[in-house]
């Protein structure tokens, strides 16, 4: 038996390994999640998960292949009078794929059983749950994080709709839940944090007490696009070569501003002291973690409001006790605590983010206080354990999901999430027996 379902754009993707973390401790808690991802990524060049994992995905079929399976099934009478007018009335309005995907995956669902599903993103997945809802009445639930949220993508399932007809929506900071409470009060009481998880004590095993390299490592990890602020990072070097520092500085990441990047390195002379190493496995960035003295991330928020909110390589490279310096963008405060386990300053300021590198180069002592205060923090905040553990109280209380007796009593907490679940059932189904909600018409698009 299934618990629930999880509607992946891309899964399991090596861009996004927190969602394969979290996959992994859900199911070691328990759980028997339906694993549905809507883009195939069997052929992705870097695969670091179990190799098993992949068998229990369900990869849509391509759109030409799904649309004729929808047309069959449409045929047969197998899917909801909803699906059928709406993909009459849709015509050739934006995000219609979401309409197919949602009747597949939810005709799916039906054959296992399964009446809850979560995304991760507020973006294509999460439309797709949101159909879901609206086809088959399954609840679902989102996990929200950065640009899915602040940059709006101008189609017709907006983000108010999806917090509209969730059953909870999690977010991955205190940042993004104070501002979507603020954003969209109605649908305050709906919005949870709840951190992204690592494997804290297998980083930590890994990397901790491994000897540093000479000169000292700068490193830094990240697609090479402008939220990560790398041309600040390049700049910023450039002001402690001038000052005749000791370093080297390597950048891990492919993207669309290598070359900018680049050239950038090249006109500021610093060839031989800052390099682009392109992507990396997760093995070879815990090396580079290792044997680092400082991480640095200087995020910046793009032109259309597009910024980075709690980036996962701050957490890992916390779980390796290096101190980190960062910005105060989003949800970074929320991990780099200015004077603790790391050094923050304003965003698009390379002259004072220099300072701020110098000072820990130049006192190591400082560096080490802070990557240890570093390791305690993520020990006491990102724990996979605790954080897959908060989610799944989440699903089990707000989602219409199974739940055996062996979840029920795997955790305390399940309990009593099972116990208001069937609270909230009632107010669902109350509120099922109101006029429907206004339907959303294409025409709007």
């Amino acid at each position: 038996m299934n618990h629930l379902a999880y509607v992946f754009e891309r899964f399991p993707s090596f861009t996004q390994t927190f969602c394969v973390r979290e996959i992994l401790e859900l199911e070691r808690q328990g759980l028997r999640p339906l694993l549905f991802s809507i883009h195939d990524v069997r052929d992705e060049a870097v695969q670091h998960f179990p190799t098993d994992l992949l068998e229990r995905v369900h990869f849509l079929p391509p759109q030409d292949e799904l649309v004729a399976t929808i047309q069959q099934l449409k045929d047969a009478r197998q899917l909801p009078q909803s699906v059928v007018l709406t993909l009459r009335e849709w015509g050739d309005a934006p995000d219609k794929a979401r309409v197919y995907e949602a009747a597949y995956i939810g005709w799916k669902m039906q054959s296992a059983g399964v009446r809850h599903a979560h995304a991760h993103f507020a973006g294509l997945a999460a439309r797709t749950c949101w159909w879901l809802g609206q086809f088959y009445q399954h609840t679902y639930g989102f996990t929200g994080h950065a640009n899915d949220m602040f940059v709006d993508p101008g189609l017709p399932v907006t983000l108010d709709h999806m917090l509209r007809d969730s059953a909870y929506v999690a977010t991955v900071s205190d940042f993004t839940a104070d501002w979507l409470r603020e954003k969209f009060p109605a649908r305050a009481a709906k919005v949870h944090r709840v951190y992204n998880g690592l494997d804290l004590a297998a980083i930590t095993q890994q990397t901790v007490g491994r000897p540093k390299i000479q000169p000292p490592l700068i490193y830094s990890v990240g697609r090479l696009i402008e939220k990560k602020g790398f041309d600040d990072l390049i700049r910023a070097c450039a002001v402690l070569r001038k000052e005749g520092k000791h370093f080297q500085c390597a950048i891990a990441g492919d993207g669309p501003l290598e070359a900018e990047l680049s050239a950038l390195i090249q006109a500021a002379g610093l060839g031989e002291t800052v390099r682009l190493l392109g992507a990396q496995s997760q093995p070879q960035i815990l090396e580079q973690l290792a044997r680092a003295s400082i991480f640095a991330l200087p995020c910046v928020t793009e032109r259309d409001g597009g910024k980075d909110n709690l980036p996962t390589v701050l957490m890992e490279a916390m779980a390796t006790a290096l101190p980190c310096v960062s910005t105060r963008v989003a949800g970074v405060p929320e991990m780099v605590l200015h004077g603790k386990t790391g050094l923050l300053c304003e965003e698009r300021q390379p002259e004072i983010f220099a300072s701020l590198l110098a000072r820990l180069l130049e006192s190591p002592e400082m560096a080490k206080t802070f990557g240890e205060a570093g390791l305690v923090h993520a020990r006491e905040n990102f724990s996979q354990e605790h954080t897959a553990r908060q989610l799944l109280a989440l699903q089990i209380e707000f989602g219409d999901i199974a739940v055996d007796a062996k979840l029920q009593s795997s955790h305390a907490s399940f309990g009593k999430a099972c116990r208001r679940q069937r609270w909230h059932r009632l107010v669902r189904w109350w509120q099922r027996r109101k006029p429907s909600k206004q339907a959303i018409h294409p025409k709007s698009a």
